[in-house]
């Protein structure tokens, strides 16, 4: 969590941000009425593709500004309301937990910050972490929907997981078209852009890797194989997700 904070002191940083932000809100505020799923809750959501790229690719720049984009396209696209707070910690999530876990989620987490395509450990972990963070997403979304009585708890995580899931997989052509120039041309990737004491190495990473794994999984399909009932399984995996996301 430390470089999500120090790179507000870094102006390349900042307008990565912006860049990211605008980028993000535009697209959903293209496609915000394209296809619907629940109208004014959620829709097939095109522009998916971008939050783990953005985080990937520009770190916690790519994770502010998924979350801030979120926001933007609730309000432009007629969108917003009380739930939208929600939106946009759950958007933040897409975007940190791929940069975070990719060397935390031990066994699978590669050792080096960068993407290696001949390296089946960069596949696999990126598959496995654009599920963990759709579902993390999922889960802190759907606890504030439902708390609203707007769509039940169980219904839309299933949804909004599938949704960003697939959206994140299919975002893989666009990551690896534009890492190779976003790295070496452009100089633009975070951990470049960054100084090593801003990034830091949280010695509770792969522990918060785990919380998150296990408490979004468990927020998922938790509701069918225990008798708790579905909203209260989300609420005690929220906060699971929020723990695990501040030790990474």
């Amino acid at each position: 969590m430390k470089a999500a904070f120090r790179m507000w002191k870094n102006t390349r940083m900042i307008i990565l941000v912006a860049v990211c932000a605008a980028i993000y809100g535009a697209a959903l505020i293209a496609f915000k009425t394209a296809i619907p799923i629940i109208p004014g809750i959620t829709e097939v959501r095109v522009a998916n593709i971008f939050p783990m790229v953005f985080g990937m690719l520009f770190g916690p720049a790519g994770a502010w500004g998924s979350g801030i984009g979120n926001l933007i396209g609730d309000t432009f696209g007629g969108t917003v309301g009380p739930s939208s707070l929600a939106g946009f910690v759950g958007n933040f999530l897409l975007g940190y937990l791929p940069y975070t876990m990719w060397v935390t989620f031990v066994p699978f987490a590669n050792r080096s910050r960068e993407w290696k395509a001949e390296s089946w450990r960069s596949w696999i972990n990126y598959f496995l972490i654009a599920f963990i963070s759709s579902a993390a997403c999922a889960v802190i979304v759907s606890v504030a929907v439902d708390a609203l009585g707007m769509v039940p708890y169980a219904v839309l995580t299933k949804i909004i997981a599938f949704n960003d899931t697939l959206a994140s997989c299919i975002g893989i052509l666009l990551f690896i078209s534009v890492y190779g120039i976003t790295k070496q041309q452009l100089n633009l990737f975070w951990a470049d852009v960054m100084e090593e004491s801003d990034i830091g190495t949280p010695l509770t990473g792969t522990l918060g890797a785990w919380v998150v794994t296990v408490a979004s999984v468990f927020g998922l399909l938790g509701g069918m194989i225990t008798g708790l009932p579905a909203a209260t399984i989300g609420w005690i995996c929220a906060l699971a997700i929020v723990t695990g996301s501040l030790l990474l």
